[in-house]
This record gives C-alpha cells, sequence and structure tokens, in this order.
C-alpha cells in the first residue's frame, strides 16, 4: 500500500492527449520520516507505519514527544500520523517516503476534515424540501415540520431525528479518485476531482487496493 501525507492548494484544469479535460485539485507535499514500525509479532499486535510531516520547532513539542522522535534524526514534525498496512517489514525507522512511490494514472482513497460550517438548518444540512409556498403558509417555507410525538417513540423524539444543527468539521473519505499529475520537483499532485477541507488543510491520500 502507497500512502502520502499532503496539504490543499487549489483546483485546477489537467487536459489529456485526447482533448478531455479533467477538473483537479493541486495538493503540496514533502517527504515523509518514518518514526516508528508496528508488527504484528511486537506489543502493539498490528502492522503499521508511523511518519512524521512538516517541520516546526522542537520547543513546542512536549518532552514526551521529543523523546520519541529521536530514532529518527530528532527531528521535530508538525503532524505525526499512522497508516495501517498489510506488511510492515519493509520500512525501517528513519525511512523517506516521498511522490515517486505514485504514478499518474493511480487509483487513490482521500481523506480529510470537511469546512465547518455552523449552524444550519434542515433544508442546507439534510436536504429538506421545506414546506409549501401557498396560500396560509407564513414563515414556514424551511422549518423541518412534525419531529415524532402522540404515539410515535413513545412520545418522544427519536434517535437520530433529522434536525438543525452543527454542519460540517467532519471527516470525509472519497474513493476511486486518479493521480493526474505529479511534479516532484514542486511537491505537487493533481488528484481528480474536488477533495474535502479548506486551503491548507491537512488531507490523507492512499493507494487503491488491486486485484
Amino acid at each position: 500500500m502507497k500512502f502520502i501525507l499532503a496539504k490543499k492548494d487549489r483546483m485546477t484544469q489537467i487536459f489529456t492527449e485526447d482533448g478531455r479535460v479533467w477538473a483537479g485539485t493541486v495538493l503540496k507535499t514533502s517527504p515523509l520520516t518514518v518514526t516508528q514500525v508496528k508488527t504484528t509479532d511486537g506489543k502493539d499486535g498490528y502492522a503499521a507505519v508511523q511518519v512524521g510531516f512538516g517541520e516546526q520547532k522542537a520547543e513546542r513539542l512536549t518532552k514526551a514527544v521529543r523523546g520519541h522522535l529521536k530514532a529518527a534524526g530528532d527531528k521535530a514534525f508538525q503532524t505525526i500520523k499512522e497508516f495501517r498496512v498489510d506488511d510492515a517489514s519493509g520500512y525501517e525507522v528513519g525511512n523517506v517516503i516521498g511522490l515517486d512511490t505514485f504514478a499518474v494514472g493511480d487509483g487513490v482513497t482521500v481523506a480529510g476534515t470537511v469546512k465547518g460550517r455552523g449552524f444550519a438548518g434542515v433544508v442546507k444540512r439534510h436536504g429538506f424540501h421545506g414546506g409549501r409556498r401557498s396560500h396560509g403558509q407564513k414563515h414556514s417555507e424551511r422549518e423541518p415540520g412534525s419531529i415524532g410525538g402522540g404515539g410515535r417513540a413513545g412520545g418522544r423524539v427519536a434517535k437520530g431525528m433529522r434536525m438543525g444543527g452543527r454542519m460540517g468539521g467532519n471527516r470525509v473519505t472519497v474513493e476511486n479518485l486518479k493521480v493526474l499529475h505529479i511534479d516532484a520537483d514542486k511537491g505537487e499532485i493533481i488528484i481528480s476531482g474536488a477533495i474535502p477541507g479548506a486551503r491548507g488543510s491537512l488531507v490523507e491520500i492512499v493507494s487503491m487496493p488491486t486485484e
């Protein structure tokens, strides 16, 4: 399995040789450093690779984290993430993982945190149609309508009832995307389609399993 971390930059268009245009998202990345390798035979009981991404001042890290990162070259990372793998035997602490692991045409899955949208009503949050714009309807075009009561669910509001509330800020995974372009010199990778998150937000790119 191939994986890398990146930050969302902007959207663009890619034209293929056959004249087809693809909408794509440009992601900025830098090499990952392996900070820990977990194996099924070890104390962790599962196979995973922990990596560090981005640089920052060492004094911003706790002593525990600094001690943990000594084996990886005594570096300070902005982000430490773990990726589950089937076999971690090919990785060692201190190894560098770059964009060269991916190739144009690879199928990938991208995960990120969507923009926070604050409090939203049922029309925006759940796609409700709202009330009828007819005679007798006053100030109820975007109301949710009945939420139960009476004999339904014992006279209480049932769990999972779709109502207004906080929207966004949740983790979203998008599958079946495609690598359109890679520029290793600039540290850029372009993925087809839109990717969740605001500009500058962290996203995870993982290769799709091949059959």
